[in-house]
């Protein structure tokens, strides 16, 4: 499958941050919800554009509903093209917000605040 590239906001650089915490883990919705704080409307929307990119792949989970007491889960894994690129992405971006972090030193009108909560919410490039 040919990786496409994706637009990674910062909606997007928590999901990938959330399956950086353990690249090989299996993940679903609920736990990827708690994990970044994003409603289920952001989640599923940004977890269809990663899978369609080919960065993420997803599974059902094969459990028996009436025995599990809840439906079976959907469960997402990024792939290891998708583990190469939101590496690279999550660089990038970092790098970005601690260029313009720094930009915005003592004296300036602009207050580096908000590229210092940005950047904190992302994780250093370790997937």
């Amino acid at each position: 499958m040919d990786i496409e590239r994706v637009r990674v906001t910062v909606a997007v650089a928590k999901v990938l941050s959330a399956f950086c915490a353990d690249p090989s883990a299996d993940r679903y919705g609920l736990e990827l919800m708690r994990a970044t704080g994003h409603p289920s409307g952001t989640l599923y929307p940004i977890l269809l554009r990663l899978q369609r990119a080919g960065w993420v792949q997803t599974r059902w989970e094969d459990v028996d509903p009436v025995e599990a007491g809840r439906p079976p889960r959907r469960y997402y894994r990024l792939t290891g093209d998708g583990l190469v690129s939101a590496r690279l992405e999550l660089a990038a971006l970092r790098g970005q917000l601690d260029g313009l972090a720094a930009g915005l030193g003592p004296g300036t009108a602009a207050s580096p605040v908000l590229p210092r909560q940005v950047s904190a919410g992302i994780p250093g490039a370790v997937c």
